[in-house]
């Protein structure tokens, strides 16, 4: 039997229902940050979906599923943050998140950022893409200041700021130069 065709895309704000299924039961194990309806739909434009297209045999015109998520937090001038990555389960370890993080690497490049970061319990997934583990804040001083500003909570993440703490224990910090 052969995989039905996978297509990763900008998503729209008919996805957001779909995006939040995908991400509810890692929220509800804290392996990823729960959001509201509105967060999702602020935040749609930075959100590429993965798409499987429905099996042969399937009514014509049948939707294709959505079965992946992720999301580009650009968060200072050469630095974004990659963020709500989920795969539905019973697609894992088909290729649906390396797809996913393929095109917001690429999001990345496009917007000319030169590091990103991530804040993930998938170490060895995201270490294939060459991210690798930090410690402390790679941004000058006067960068750090101002993203203090923000009220966003992957940027206090990113600062590893005291009032994140209870949501990011036991993940990792990880950063990718981008060439």
């Amino acid at each position: 039997m052969t995989e039905p065709a996978l297509r990763v895309r900008p998503a729209r704000p008919a996805d957001v229902r779909a995006i939040r299924d995908l991400v509810e039961p890692y929220a509800s194990e804290r392996i990823l940050l729960a959001k509201e309806w509105v967060g999702y739909y602020e935040a749609v434009q930075e959100f590429v979906v993965a798409e499987a297209a429905a099996p042969a045999g399937t009514a014509p015109g049948e939707p294709a599923a959505v079965v992946g998520c992720g999301a580009l937090h650009v968060m200072w001038q050469d630095l974004a943050e990659i963020r709500t990555l989920a795969v539905d389960r019973s697609w894992r370890g088909r290729g649906v998140g390396h797809a996913l993080l393929d095109a917001l690497v690429e999001r990345a490049r496009d917007l000319g950022l030169r590091r990103l970061f991530c804040l993930t319990f998938e170490v060895d997934f995201f270490a294939a893409h060459g991210f690798h583990v930090i410690d402390g804040t790679p941004v000058t001083p006067d960068v750090y200041a101002e993203l203090l500003r923000s009220h966003d909570d992957g940027v206090a993440e990113f600062l590893d700021l005291a009032r994140v703490k209870p949501n990011t224990l036991g993940n990792t910090r990880m950063l990718v130069e981008l060439d």
